[in-house]
């Protein structure tokens, strides 16, 4: 009997929009089970210091309607050695645009000994939640420099 491929992959999902959509389904099509990760509000505020336009639990239950996706779970940290330890995953997917990071380099290191591949799935260009939300604000007319007034 064949040993199924558990993957895991993570982000914030706020603004959900095609990249995110091509993540998952190219990651779902390398594994037969997937796992995916989504950051909270905690987490968003705490690495980019702003809070996501969308809320944690509507992210949720966005990321698990998709049906490339298997399971949903809160990640709560980086710390993807932790992630490793809950869900024990032979292979975790990241976008090509982490790819040679230091962060990256090191989470190679971290998982070769484990028989874990990092995978680095195509980069969706022109596309962002970041463009998403700076879009929208520009519509709806805040702009950032004026509030500090």
């Amino acid at each position: 009997m064949n040993k199924k491929i558990i993957g895991y992959t993570t982000g914030v999902y706020d603004m959900f929009h095609i990249g995110h959509l091509n993540i998952i389904k190219r990651a779902k099509e390398q594994c037969d089970y997937l796992i995916v990760g989504v950051s909270t509000d905690a987490l968003v505020m705490k690495e980019k210091h702003k809070a996501p336009v969308i809320p944690y639990d509507e992210r949720i239950e966005i990321v698990e309607s998709i049906k490339f996706v298997d399971k949903v779970v809160p990640q709560i940290n980086k710390n993807k050695m932790e992630a490793w330890e809950l869900y024990y995953f032979d292979k975790m997917f990241v976008g090509s645009d982490w790819e040679g990071t230091p962060q990256w380099n090191k989470y190679e290191e971290q998982f070769k000994p484990l028989g874990v591949d990092i995978i680095y799935l195509p980069h969706t260009d022109g596309i962002s939640s970041t463009q998403l939300t700076g879009v929208i604000k520009d519509i709806l007319g805040e702009h950032p420099e004026e509030n500090n007034k």
